[in-house]
């Protein structure tokens, strides 16, 4: 089956638990950028992040011997929580790996689903590596938060809905980390027809899976401290979505801290709407591309939420 067909398999098959998200007109930002500016709103996904499609699609496509072992898992956090959760839904065990410097509000959300976690020293790519291999030696299913193409096509159901709501638009702006999400929305587009430029943007802080497709393989990229964290990390090694992102990502853009903050406070201020770093990322890309897409219809991808009351406020001052 074509990564499209399966796309659209996850859309026709999705559990109830799966919202369709509104994408709402942003009066305020449209008048300030020049241009139609469209939020995908999933902030309100299910546990309040896009990567709940992903891994409730992931959970349904198991066999009955891999429901009945249990999978792996390994998560900064929002797909944790989302394998967490349709695991649960489904009567299948989920064990999640997480690096300990990941958010404490998304690893207190990945317990609060009743998910077994797994807190290992050291970056998110090593907790992914160490998951994958336990995963493989005990006989479970591994679902890494992107390179799995049933995590891929859920993540794709959101192209679905952007086509069906607004097949005019001439851009959508998606935060990248992995690239499960801007593959899945960039193959669903380009399967429908669209003719949208999908923007691929990170944090200039982590721009790993930029700078493999820049270089053409995945390689070691410096990082720092990034309030993005939903993107930050390494990618790994022979990850699908390099190849993925690099037939469907149109533009690539990167954009600062403060870049990011100020997109957060500006979501805040015109739509009133919480979100988290990597939301922030994809709305400062549009600021950052606004005078070549005046007067177009736009969209972008809120992708979550799940930020503590401490750190958005810190970043809302610091806008």
């Amino acid at each position: 089956m074509s990564l499209f067909k399966a796309i659209v398999e996850a859309s026709q098959e999705r559990p109830r638990e799966m919202q369709e998200t509104p994408l709402q007109r942003s009066i305020g930002l449209s008048d300030l950028l020049g241009c139609e500016v469209l939020l995908k709103c999933e902030h309100l996904q299910t546990t309040g992040s896009f990567k709940y499609r992903g891994g409730a699609n992931a959970i349904r496509m198991l066999d009955e011997d891999a429901r009945v072992r249990g999978v792996v898992t390994a998560s900064s956090g929002n797909h944790g929580q989302a394998v967490a959760l349709a695991g649960r839904n489904a009567g299948v065990a989920v064990t999640v790996y997480a690096s300990s410097e990941a958010s404490p509000t998304k690893l207190a959300a990945i317990r609060a689903y009743g998910a077994e976690l797994r807190l290992l020293d050291g970056p998110g790519l090593d907790a992914e590596l160490i998951a994958r291999r336990e995963a493989e030696e005990s006989g479970r299913v591994f679902l890494s938060p992107y390179n799995d193409l049933s995590v891929i096509a859920g993540q794709g159901t959101i192209g679905l809905e952007l086509f069906e709501s607004a097949p005019d638009l001439a851009a959508v702006f998606v935060a990248v980390g992995g690239g499960g999400l801007a593959s899945g929305i960039g193959t669903a587009l380009k399967g429908r027809g669209s003719d949208a430029m999908l923007v691929g943007c990170w944090p200039e802080a982590s721009p790993c899976l930029m700078r493999a497709l820049e270089a053409g393989y995945i390689h070691d990229v410096p990082e720092t401290d990034t309030i993005s964290d939903g993107t930050a990390g390494g990618i790994e090694p022979g990850a699908i979505t390099l190849d993925l992102c690099n037939e469907v990502v149109d533009r690539r853009v990167a954009v600062s801290e403060q870049e990011i903050k100020r997109a957060m406070w500006l979501i805040a201020e015109h739509d009133r709407w919480l979100v988290e770093g990597a939301a922030g990322v994809a709305l400062a890309g549009l600021i950052a591309m606004a005078d070549q897409l005046r007067g177009r219809k736009v969209a972008v991808v809120l992708c979550g939420r799940n930020i503590s009351t401490a750190k958005y406020l810190a970043a809302l001052n610091e806008a």
